[in-house]
């Protein structure tokens, strides 16, 4: 990728650039904004969630960047009678720590089609760059679906590449978990968004 204001020549390079400058601004421009991928990429209705288990999703961030809030979309299927959900981010390490947690979110209706953002605990400074875990728990009868991609490569290609998604954890209800235990990778990646 370039640097800003600076032109390599390379095509593909500024492309690239471009739609990740695009996607670090707020309409106004003052807002840091990352996501883990392009919303014309997340073009699945993915059943990512399994009741009390956590879906994680790897999200590339740099240093200075403050987090206070997470978002993930629901697809065409809403919580059905839901009694848990938050959402949460873990740093890059390599047994992830839980950084922050938003506020369990019990009963509330979670409709299909639907942005859900909700406020870190506190906000998150982030102290340098690479890739961090946010994460999804939801406690219902029918978890809703998540928009994302579906990929056919679960793990990674290249040997120590992270995966794009994982689960972890079984029978979480309230709280998210210190760490991230023993993950499974999965070929399902929710779209998340951190502002």
């Amino acid at each position: 990728m370039t640097q800003l204001g600076r032109y390599t020549g390379n095509v593909r390079d500024e492309l690239s650039y471009a739609s990740d400058h695009y996607r670090q601004a707020s309409a106004g421009g003052s807002t840091a904004t990352r996501s883990n991928m392009r919303r014309l990429d997340a073009v699945a209705d993915t059943g990512a969630l399994t009741t009390q288990v956590m879906t994680s999703v790897a999200l590339y961030l740099r240093k200075g960047d403050v987090v206070t809030n997470l978002t993930f979309r629901s697809g065409a299927t809403a919580a059905g009678t839901p009694t848990n959900y938050w959402f949460a981010l873990y740093s890059s390490a390599s047994t992830p720590a839980l950084l922050a947690q938003t506020a369990d979110q019990l009963t509330a209706a979670w409709a299909a089609t639907t942005n859900k953002t909700l406020a870190l605990s506190s906000p998150v400074t982030i102290t340098e760059d690479g890739v961090y875990w946010a994460a999804v728990m939801v406690k219902a009868t029918t978890p809703p679906s998540l928009v994302g991609v579906s990929t056919t490569a679960s793990a990674g290609i290249i040997s120590g590449e992270k995966p794009l998604a994982q689960t972890s954890g079984s029978s979480l209800t309230t709280t998210a978990p210190a760490t991230i235990a023993s993950p499974t990778t999965v070929a399902t990646v929710p779209l998340v968004v951190a502002t």
